[in-house]
């Protein structure tokens, strides 16, 4: 469960306990005495979640992206590139077809 979540959580259980002794008008204090003792234990409860959360904030500082690098061709990968689509289109035109859109060519009389 997250911090803020168990902290509302215990906030409630706090506020309903409250409610409860306040109301309550039995005879025996011994009840007053169990229901402010479970009071109490939320209160401390509560204030650990807290103290925990600050601890964990405070120890792992936010860690900031690194600006992606921008993979670029470089002029000997272009020059490889260039070769092999002159490649390409040699055997295309030796087989009669157009290298881009893969028709055959039409022959011209």
């Amino acid at each position: 469960m997250k911090v803020k979540k168990a902290v509302k959580r215990l906030a409630r259980v706090e506020a309903l306990l409250t409610n409860v002794i306040d109301q309550y008008t039995g005879n025996g204090n011994s009840v007053k005495e169990l229901l402010g003792s479970a009071k109490q234990s939320v209160v401390r409860a509560k204030e650990t979640v807290n103290q925990q959360a600050s601890s964990n904030a405070e120890k792992k500082p936010p860690v900031r992206a690194g600006k992606p690098l921008r993979r670029r061709l470089t002029a000997e990968g272009r020059k490889r590139l260039s070769l092999a689509a002159k490649k390409r289109w040699a055997v295309a035109k030796r087989k009669g077809i157009n290298a881009s859109t893969g028709r055959p060519l039409s022959k011209t009389a």
